[in-house]
């Protein structure tokens, strides 16, 4: 069974390669840092990342974490991740917090398969209420990510940017050419 792990900063298509993905029937899990966002609002804290960034960080861990063992629990050969758990050391790199050494040792013993990243693209860049960085954040988290997978001696497929059905074509030749 393989794991892939899509990652890139914040904008860059994701989730719309992880629906379409899905839409032609591959098994993805979803990225879970809105839904811990959603809970921490409903707990009357509006950015948990900004107020509590290693709290936000373990909680994106734990789930990422479970995600990496359903992924082994599903009956399919391939499941794509939306986020890996590198993301985490990534973006608290970025903001240049500590973090304790467990989270390198989660993410030095579940290893994915592969690794996707997409970079930055402006022209479908653009915020919501969950996503509040610019641009220019978006572009120096993506180095962060690389620079944090690269670490881990995960050897990075960028997707070009492009239209959807390209980039799925893409991933889909990308992991299928390799297996």
């Amino acid at each position: 069974m393989q794991r892939i792990a899509i990652t890139g900063g914040p904008g860059t298509g994701k989730t719309s390669l992880i629906s379409a993905l899905e839409a032609r029937g591959f098994t993805c899990l979803p990225e879970i840092s809105r839904q811990v966002t959603l809970e921490a609002r409903n707990q009357g804290i509006e950015q948990l990342f900004l107020k509590d960034p290693l709290l936000f960080s373990r909680k994106l861990l734990e789930g990422r974490k479970k995600q990496f063992f359903e992924a082994a629990s599903l009956n399919t050969n391939l499941v794509f991740l939306d986020r890996g758990l590198p993301d985490v050391l990534a973006y608290m790199d970025y903001i240049g917090d500590t973090y304790p050494d467990t989270f390198t040792d989660i993410c030095k013993q579940h290893i994915y398969d592969k690794v996707l990243i997409l970079p930055p693209w402006l022209e479908i860049y653009k915020t919501d209420n969950e996503r509040y960085e610019s641009f220019e954040q978006a572009q120096l988290i993506h180095d962060a990510l690389k620079k944090t997978y690269l670490n881990f001696n995960y050897n990075l497929i960028e997707v070009p940017i492009g239209k959807l059905a390209d980039r799925v074509n893409f991933v889909t030749d990308s992991i299928l050419l390799n297996e």
